[in-house]
């Protein structure tokens, strides 16, 4: 299948405080509906657990792709705004995607 080989992935590891969780759904929304609008973009995987560590993987089709999401004005203030309404912490880690594999109950 290899469908993400070559791609980038960005990895947001964060841990959200529990305050405006209102405010952080419209804008996760909001996000989630930009980003999909953009060139390179590849798709999203997101979990979060009921104490707040949450892991989002973004797919771009390349470094540029993933650069020009990071630098969108609208993605920019959001990341700001959740630094002083939503996270206690977050982390991203950008990398490349060199082997990719499924497996599916449904597929055997």
């Amino acid at each position: 299948m290899n469908e993400r080989i070559g791609q980038v992935v960005v990895t947001f590891v964060s841990r959200r405080n529990g305050r405006d969780e209102a405010g952080y759904a419209a804008a996760a929304a909001r996000m989630d509906a930009l980003a999909a609008a953009q060139p390179g973009y590849r798709g999203v995987d997101s979990v979060r657990d009921a104490g707040g560590l949450g892991i989002t993987l973004s797919y771009w089709a390349d470094e540029a792709s993933a650069i020009a999401w990071r630098d969108h004005p609208e993605h920019a203030a959001t990341r700001a705004r959740g630094r002083e309404r939503w996270y206690d912490s977050y982390a991203v880690t950008v990398a490349t995607v060199t082997r990719d594999y499924r497996w599916s109950a449904a597929s055997e």
